[in-house]
């Protein structure tokens, strides 16, 4: 089958509008519209900070996929458009490596016309999300520079768990600005110590950036993933099966032997064996050969 022609007959010429208001367009946007020959426009008055801010003092709505869903959404509603866009990103400790900062980046797409959700993803440890509890400038300025300020932006903050937006200054790019917010928080400081975090919204942190481009190339391959039997994209991966045998036992090992693709749109399923190339495992993976 021709991918190409079949994902233009879904997309091609249609807009879809991007729920963003960071600037995502500037990384997202021409991937998009070459790959699936749209037109990608930002709506005008969406504030995708009402389903969750970095800084904690608006609650994020829902999970990862759900606060992009709701982004989504409402971008449809303010456009009455049916195609849409959204990302959202997590910050945390790294879930096998603790004391590693992680960063997971979704890339949705959500299609109305035709009843289509197709998600991509991308996880990193190249991150500079970080925090520190600080009682000088020069402390503050140290942390700064070390996550890489000012090409990344910097949060003050009079302490972490404050949701007083007046004692929260975001966007912070200059030595100066840096000096005024930590004076100013310090005045506002009942123990002598503030806060001070790294600014994870996408225009302030170009690394960050990097991780949205990969998760936008990965819902682009996820799209163009067709399901064998109806053609639909979005032929989406639901179960990988360890017990990849060992060369030299046979016995089956912890590597992936096959993996499950299924079609929403017409139900059917397919199972693709040794999805990274290999029919048999290294004897090192091997419990009984290598215990």
């Amino acid at each position: 089958m021709d991918k190409e022609k079949v994902i233009h007959a879904f997309f091609k010429n249609r807009v879809g509008v991007l729920a963003t208001m960071h600037k995502k367009e500037e990384i997202i946007s021409p991937i998009l519209e070459k790959e699936l020959g749209i037109k990608i426009n930002v709506p005008q008055g969406l504030n995708t900070d009402q389903f969750g801010t970095f800084t904690r003092d608006i609650e994020r709505k829902g999970n990862q996929l759900e606060a992009a869903r709701y982004k989504a959404k409402e971008a449809l509603a303010i456009t009455g458009e049916t195609l849409a866009f959204a990302s959202e990103g997590t910050f945390g400790p790294h879930p096998f490596l603790p004391f590693v900062p992680f960063n997971r980046e979704i890339v949705l797409l959500l299609d109305q016309a035709n009843e289509l959700e197709i998600i991509g993803d991308a996880t990193t440890t190249d991150t500079n999300y970080n925090h520190k509890v600080v009682k000088t400038f020069q402390e503050a300025y140290d942390f700064s520079v070390a996550a890489g300020f000012p090409q990344h932006g910097i949060v003050v903050q009079v302490s972490a768990c404050t949701k007083d937006q007046t004692e929260i200054i975001k966007g912070i790019i200059t030595k100066e600005a840096l000096k005024n917010a930590v004076e100013l928080a310090l005045k506002k400081s009942k123990n002598g110590e503030i806060y001070v975090e790294t600014d994870m919204r996408a225009l302030y942190n170009p690394t960050r950036m990097k991780n949205i481009e990969t998760a936008t190339r990965d819902v682009v391959k996820n799209i163009y993933n067709l399901c064998s039997e109806c053609s639909w994209p979005g032929f989406k991966l639901i179960e990988s099966k360890k017990g990849l045998p060992c060369d030299w036992c046979g016995l089956p090992t912890e590597l992936l032997c096959s993996v499950i693709y299924s079609c929403k749109k017409c139900g059917y399923s397919e199972e693709k064996l040794y999805p990274n190339g290999m029919e048999k495992a290294d004897p090192r993976h091997c419990q009984y050969c290598n215990p």
